[in-house]
């Protein structure tokens, strides 16, 4: 093949006897298994969706990445992130900041675990194996699921309330009002549902499907999201009362006291992607692509969008004399049938394009990876929904408080703790260097013991201790779970990346192992 290099899948020439499968590497890095040779062997630990990408179908483009991000971070729990901290009393100005600063450091991360994605072709899952082992990579990913699952029915529950609400307007008080259930109206729970069964159509047909969504949903939701605030501009008599809107912290103690653990909160927000963005970024036509791609569309359409949201809410509290951090409560006041209906479409178009890329795609591969033989993609993307809706993700979110420094707290702390160590074990201990065939061969290079590298387990179990020990509040003690870690809780995830980080490098090098299971220069490895 023109502008490859043939080498053995656990970097030996080929035609040697250790080499299980040969590797292509090509001219701008990217690799693959070798198509003119046997796949991959049936086992315990492959299936159709965890299988290398071959390069012909890593196509997207630097467009597909911009508009996946313009899609995922246009949404309603993003609105609410800047809206939130506008009502835990914040200006615009200092919300704006705090999100902008979150998702340039997080973007870091993004980008250096989305490498190993494009140059392989591999989903987070396993990818995690070669830092956590065949059979130890399901730790990590039943972590991440489990908050994508959460993810998943917080977001259908905003998609399922916005029919509510919004259908309310142009139905009648009878909608609003009908005979409750479990303490909300059986309409809501019938709009629920309905959101679901979209969500699980729409990701049946699959990651093309997805991308094409994307694609349109991104400008659509722009448009939504300006419309509002022109609306709102106009409900308060111009710009100025939106931009008016006094700090209630100033930029003394008590701002700082607020802004970190605010500032984790925003970072935990994406820390979900900062993962496994490996599961999209594996289609990836170039490292270009994905980098300019991610680099264009997280920081800059998360800070613009956080500033529509201040904007928007800064102008709720001039026009009603509070500040509503909702959005779907604030367009259901519009009084205009078609405002109404427009504000219905954007609000599921928003939800939908999020909560499938972000949510759905993530665990529907981390499941398949704990039963490759029973789950596939589809299986574990249903699986995802049913529990999704078995979290009561209604409560998670009914206060600012509780949803930026509990829950996005409590989250950032424990998925920085992962990514710290997949950012030590691929680029400071292997340099992007892995065997791609050894990823699914039991006994193999990233086999460790009996399938689990007990030093990534060690640095996950006390980076996570160190990183959420201390949580306080909502359903913490006062004091902190660990009294002596409280003053570590407000920067979990900080703290999670760069202890685990440390301790699995350490642990690592100690062990006289530079790579932990195949960290040994490669044959054709640049």
């Amino acid at each position: 093949m023109t502008g490859t290099a043939a080498i053995g899948g656990d970097g030996t020439p080929p035609g040697q006897p250790d080499g299980p499968l040969p590797e292509l590497r090509h001219a701008d890095g990217r690799v693959e298994l070798d198509p003119a040779v046997a796949a991959l062997p049936a086992n315990g630990f492959t299936n159709d969706d965890l299988r290398p990408v071959p390069v012909a179908r890593r196509t997207w483009t630097t467009y597909n990445f911009l508009a996946l991000w313009v899609g995922m971070a246009h949404n309603i729990p993003s609105w609410t992130l800047a809206s939130g901290l506008v009502a835990l009393g914040m200006d615009w100005k200092q919300a704006v900041l705090t999100i902008a600063l979150a998702n340039l450091i997080v973007l870091v991360p993004m980008l250096l675990a989305g490498h190993a994605g494009t140059k392989y072709g591999i989903p987070f899952p396993v990818f995690a194996r070669a830092s956590f082992g065949l059979r130890g990579a399901n730790l990590p990913a039943l972590v991440r699921a489990a908050v994508a699952c959460a993810w998943f029915g917080i977001q259908t529950w905003i998609g399922g309330e916005g029919i509510f609400l919004l259908a309310g307007k142009l139905l009648g008080e009878s909608w609003r009002t009908a005979g409750e259930l479990g303490g909300y109206p059986w309409t809501q729970w019938l709009s629920f549902l309905l959101f679901w069964l979209i969500e699980m159509v729409v990701i049946a047909r699959g990651m093309e499907t997805l991308r094409r969504f994307e694609n349109w949903a991104a400008p659509f939701v722009i448009v939504g999201a300006l419309a509002l605030l022109a609306w709102i501009t106009v409900k308060a008599g111009g710009f100025g009362p939106l931009l008016d809107q006094p700090s209630r912290l100033g930029w003394d103690a008590d701002f700082w006291k607020v802004f970190f653990p605010a500032l984790m909160g925003m970072i935990g927000f994406w820390s979900t992607l900062a993962l496994n963005i490996p599961d999209f970024t594996r289609f990836g036509g170039s490292q270009r692509a994905q980098i300019r791609g991610q680099a264009l569309g997280l920081p800059t359409t998360m800070t613009l969008f956080a500033l529509l949201s201040v904007l928007v809410t800064s102008g709720s509290q001039a026009v009603y004399g509070e500040p509503l951090w909702d959005p779907i409560a604030l367009a259901a006041k519009m009084e205009s049938p078609v405002g109404i209906l427009f504000a219905l479409l954007t609000v599921l178009v928003a939800t939908l394009s999020v909560n499938i890329a972000a949510n759905v795609v993530s665990p529907a591969y981390d499941l398949a990876n704990l039963l490759p033989r029973h789950v596939d993609f589809r299986a574990g993307a249903l699986i995802t929904g049913v529990v999704g809706i078995a979290i009561f993700p209604w409560k998670l979110i009914s206060d600012p408080h509780v949803y930026i420094f509990t829950w996005l707290g409590v989250v950032g702390g424990l998925l920085g703790t992962v990514a710290g160590i997949l950012v030590a074990d691929y680029w400071l201990l292997r340099r992007t260097r892995l065997r791609l065939a050894e990823l699914y061969r039991p006994g193999g290079a990233y086999w460790y013991t009996a399938g689990w590298n007990w030093r990534a387990v060690t640095a996950l179990l006390v980076g996570g201790l160190l990183a959420v020990g201390g949580s306080y509040g909502g359903p913490f003690p006062a004091d902190g779970l660990v009294p002596v870690l409280k003053p570590l809780a407000d920067y979990g995830w900080a703290v999670g990346v760069g202890s685990s980080l440390a301790l699995y490098t350490v642990l690592t090098l100690a062990s006289g192992r530079r790579g932990a299971g195949g960290g040994r220069r490669h044959a054709g490895d640049r």
